[in-house]
């Protein structure tokens, strides 16, 4: 590794820690606001949602490095909407992978650890059991364990098709970016 890629790197993990810690902080506080206001029943529909954004963004972040960049190449020849995003992706595999499952996967394991906590104390609120009870406790094993069973089984799951699926899912995730990028003038890719 010579210096310039180094200091590119360098660059790279300051800007994606600032990055996480900003949209962490955000997650967090959006979560927790939200969180407070609603029933548990929708509580617990909102940490499950949290945690399938963590799988999703795994499955994203895992297609991008089994892609192949050849197949996108010919579709670029044919300027198939999409085409060009998704070579950017699989040559910036590395730090696509970066984003998806350490900045969104992360913050989502932890944003859904934040929120079950939350949803615990509401459900031990709402049977009159106050914090630190055994039935809390209980309540508290019975949602992390789950939490952390469809965590794990949802990652192993979002894999599979990400491997053997990598094409499709990153064109699809291709044309998404280019309908942001052409029709609603964000730009989410850079050819830096």
């Amino acid at each position: 590794m010579n210096k310039k890629q180094l200091k590119k790197s360098i660059k790279f993990s300051i800007s994606i820690a600032v990055i996480t810690f900003v949209l962490a902080a955000i997650f967090s506080v959006v979560s927790s606001y939200i969180l407070s206001g609603v029933m548990s029943i929708i509580g617990l529909v909102i940490v499950f949602i949290i945690v399938l954004i963590g799988v999703f963004f795994d499955m994203l972040g895992i297609a991008a490095t089994a892609a192949d960049e050849v197949p996108f190449h010919a579709m670029a020849a044919e300027k198939v909407s999409g085409s060009k995003q998704a070579i950017l992706i699989v040559r910036n595999a590395d730090r696509f992978a970066s984003f998806c499952n350490d900045v969104i996967g992360d913050i989502s394991g932890i944003i859904s650890g934040t929120a079950s906590a939350i949803v615990v104390l509401q459900i031990a609120n709402g049977f009159g059991y106050g914090e630190g009870t055994s039935f809390q406790i209980t309540i508290s094993v019975i949602m992390t364990s789950l939490v952390a069973a469809l965590t794990v089984g949802g990652k192993a799951l979002g894999k599979f098709f990400a491997i053997h699926a990598s094409t499709k899912i990153i064109f699809i995730v291709g044309k998404i970016i280019a309908f942001l990028e052409e029709k609603l003038k964000i730009r989410v890719l850079s050819n830096k």
